[in-house]
């Protein structure tokens, strides 16, 4: 038996709850730098309140021409654990911009050291299914056979799953196999994160995603995947010449497959998500006219505990001891 230790569940929520109320005035408004802004700098000034020596892991970055929460930099007061952090103020801005389901906030910490550094890879191959699935996929199996295995491990027909993909020209071979195999596919334009953790949730109808999306959001997804008992499994992906290049340069091995161990090497991990825009996986910001309503989810990989918060927000109260301004 262990004694008791302070989580930093509710510190983090905070940190998300405060990029979604900031980024949420931008929704539908066609301006996704504008909201991802207001994301970045909200979340800033939240984690100057939170007692850690954090380094940013995954940050914002180049290929999105984002403001910066940077790769290196530090957050946190400097006082409690040395963490790795890695951030997405607003996964999703295209998202955001044009008010479609799905825009979400995000965070995961975990400490210090055992946090992937994808260093200039954009993009991975990945492969996300629940505790159920964990042992009988394979990254590189036809997809036939992961999704006949993926349903017998779920007591599921294969008509009966749902596969998460994104919607990009890079899949259309894989959307070909997975109607072939007679299972059902989500498509979305954007939103990584958000599928993994779809993949993942008992609640929601996804039972798997597949496909190559963002490296930075293939770590931060692993900070929740960890929680949930669940597995990626991922490959360095690279979409353009020059990522490869770079890839090559940087030592990583393109031949490797990642998984969730691979990426966060530890259990003491911590995720937490806040809803934006709303959708299938959280509902979004509701302003009230005196404040707001929001929807976030925390992790806690130690415990595997996973909570589900709605908060109601009062801003003449908040306003009063808050430094960020929501109105």
């Amino acid at each position: 038996m262990e004694d008791p230790e302070r989580s930093m569940a509710l510190d983090l929520v905070r940190v998300t709850e405060t990029a979604a109320l900031s980024s949420a005035r931008w929704l539908g408004k066609g301006d996704r730098k504008a909201g991802d802004k207001a994301a970045v700098d909200a979340m800033r000034l939240s984690f100057n309140t939170i007692n850690i020596a954090g380094k940013v892991i995954i940050g914002e970055g180049e290929k999105d021409e984002a403001p910066m929460l940077y790769n290196g930099e530090l957050v946190g007061t400097g006082s409690g654990p040395k963490v790795d952090v890695a951030v997405d103020p607003v996964e999703g801005t295209n998202l955001l911009a044009l008010g479609r389901p799905n825009a979400i906030s995000v965070v995961g910490i975990a400490p210090a050291g055992s946090m992937y550094d994808p260093g200039p890879s954009y993009y991975m191959q990945k492969l996300v299914v629940p505790a159920e699935a964990k042992n009988v996929v394979d990254l590189d199996a036809p997809v036939v056979d992961n999704l006949k295995n993926i349903a017998h491990a779920l007591s599921k027909d294969v008509n009966d799953l749902v596969v998460f993909v994104l919607d990009k020209p890079r899949h259309q071979a894989l959307i070909e196999d997975i109607r072939r195999a007679g299972a059902r596919i989500q498509l979305h334009t954007d939103g990584d994160v958000a599928g993994s953790l779809m993949a993942v949730d008992p609640k929601n109808a996804v039972d798997v995603m597949m496909g190559t999306g963002g490296t930075p959001e293939g770590v931060l997804s692993a900070c929740a995947i960890k929680a949930t008992g669940g597995e990626m499994f991922a490959r360095i992906d690279p979409q353009s010449k020059g990522e490869r290049n770079a890839v090559i340069s940087a030592g990583i091995d393109l031949k490797q497959v990642l998984t969730v161990d691979t990426l966060i090497n530890s259990d003491d991990v911590y995720f937490a998500a806040t809803g934006i825009s709303g959708g299938t996986f959280l509902n979004g910001v509701v302003f009230t006219g005196h404040g707001a309503i929001t929807h976030s989810l925390v992790m806690r990989g130690k415990t595997g505990t996973v909570r589900y918060m709605e908060s109601h927000l009062c801003f003449d109260k908040l306003m009063q001891i808050s430094s960020v301004k929501y109105d």
